[in-house]
């Protein structure tokens, strides 16, 4: 989706001049279109949520939603400074937001550990601020963690793909792993987007190189 904006949009904008937004949030969005879940909140008991930005939302989101033992996903607007964000905003760069996937998913069917090396092996995390042809700081390879452990698995999981990234000749991986903070619902159009549109654009690509699944959790 980049290249329907134009210009350069790597430097990531300061938080004094990032758009305002508004105070009203984009309208969440009803049941998944696949999955048939609720995209917003309240979650079935039990689940946890992993949020994930690895470049277009579009297709990164039917990855997840294809994963067994995902209850629901939605696209949303996180790491950025930008109040209730339109994508048009996002877009601009002058936001701050990488575009997200979230992921509510069943720990006793999935694991958070699975769910990063689909997220390791589904995108190139050493490309900066873009994602193949789509650049920009929207398409910043993200990990936004829930709890501790989910942090520890984070960097754990990180440390041991670019171990194996680097014996491929790849460079060093760049994905920003921090807290997870605001998620802004992305428009209804974005959500479920590939099944709607069967033909659309996906710049989803990996580099071939599997992740170490055991390595995820520091059992090395």
């Amino acid at each position: 989706m980049g290249w329907l904006f134009g210009k350069d949009k790597t430097t990531m904008v300061s938080p004094e001049n990032a758009l305002p937004g508004r105070p009203t949030p984009i309208t969440a969005p009803g049941r998944h279109a696949v999955l048939d879940a609720p995209l917003a909140p309240p979650y079935p008991e039990g689940s946890e949520i992993a949020d994930f930005g690895l470049g277009c939302f579009w297709g990164a989101e039917r990855i997840f939603w294809q994963t067994p033992g995902v209850i629901t996903t939605s696209v949303g607007y996180a790491g950025g400074y930008t109040q209730n964000p339109t994508y048009e905003e996002v877009c601009t760069g002058q936001t701050g937001h990488t575009e997200l996937v979230r992921v509510v998913f069943d720990p006793a069917k999935v694991s958070y550990e699975e769910l990063l090396r689909v997220f390791w092996e589904a995108h190139n995390p050493t490309q900066g601020m873009r994602q193949g042809n789509d650049v920009g700081t929207q398409y910043r390879s993200a990990i936004y963690f829930h709890s501790p452990e989910q942090e520890k698995s984070a960097l754990t999981s990180r440390d041991a793909y670019q171990k194996v990234l680097a014996e491929s000749g790849y460079d060093p991986i760049t994905t920003e792993i921090a807290p997870a903070g605001d998620y802004f619902f992305a428009e209804e159009y974005h959500q479920q987007y590939l099944h709607r549109n069967v033909n659309g654009y996906c710049g989803i690509g990996g580099t071939g190189v599997s992740c170490p699944v055991g390595l995820t959790s520091g059992e090395a």
